[in-house]
């Protein structure tokens, strides 16, 4: 039988595993911008995401939906950063440099437009990447060929213009480090059903498109 002491220590060292492991979990996080665009929208996006992945992928991923500013040196804590609205979209000189910064010391981010926002976050992007355009991504690109497997690219999610959904990147030093969805929504399909009403096939094919975003942002690191 073990001693009083015993148990004591034993449950001390298990609180602090426990308490290591959620300090240490991955954090995703949704980007906070100017320019007076909803980068708030998709409230229930990323908690339900990071909940697949951590069922379907054996992730460790933390649930809350985390914010960061553009600006902030606390960009550098999370390993993959959302972006979306439908507006305008404004950086600073300092943001657009804290992100590049970000972007080419391993981070990633996925904008995702929600209808309404592409004329902006080009422009801006501009700013963070002057020497960078966005190309169209091949189905072949290894963020189609994940864990899910999507032969035709982007899933359509959402109506918007009505066009074929197309994703975007930009390649820095021969790596992709932003990925743009464009005329899909991936993350309406995120949300929690009721908000949307988007039928369960729908929403599946949005979760594993993101989680296959997920993996390659991870094993990109």
């Amino acid at each position: 039988m073990h001693s009083k002491t015993t148990i004591i220590v034993l449950l001390q060292i298990f609180l602090c595993v426990n308490l290591w492991a959620q300090e240490n979990k991955v954090k995703l996080a949704k980007l906070a911008y100017g320019g007076g665009g909803d980068w708030y929208a998709n409230k229930t996006a990323l908690p339900n995401l990071a909940a697949f992945c951590n069922e379907n992928m054996n992730t460790q991923i933390e649930e809350k939906d985390a914010v960061v500013e553009v600006g902030s040196p606390q960009l550098f804590e999370y390993a993959y950063v959302y972006m979306t609205g439908h507006g305008n979209v404004d950086f600073s000189s300092d943001e657009a440099e804290n992100l590049r910064n970000y972007l080419t010391s391993g981070g990633f981010l996925h904008i995702d437009d929600n209808y309404g926002l592409d004329a902006y976050v080009r422009l801006e992007m501009k700013k963070v990447f002057p020497e960078l355009e966005f190309i169209e991504l091949p189905f072949e690109h290894p963020v189609f060929r994940q864990k899910f497997k999507f032969d035709n690219g982007l899933p359509k999610i959402h109506k918007h213009d009505g066009n074929p959904p197309q994703g975007f990147g930009l390649i820095y030093e021969g790596k992709l480090v932003c990925f743009y969805s464009y005329e899909s929504d991936l993350g309406n399909g995120w949300e929690n059903q009721e908000v949307h009403n988007d039928p369960q096939e729908v929403r599946l094919k949005a979760l594993q498109m993101g989680a296959n975003l997920i993996s390659y942002a991870f094993t990109q690191l």
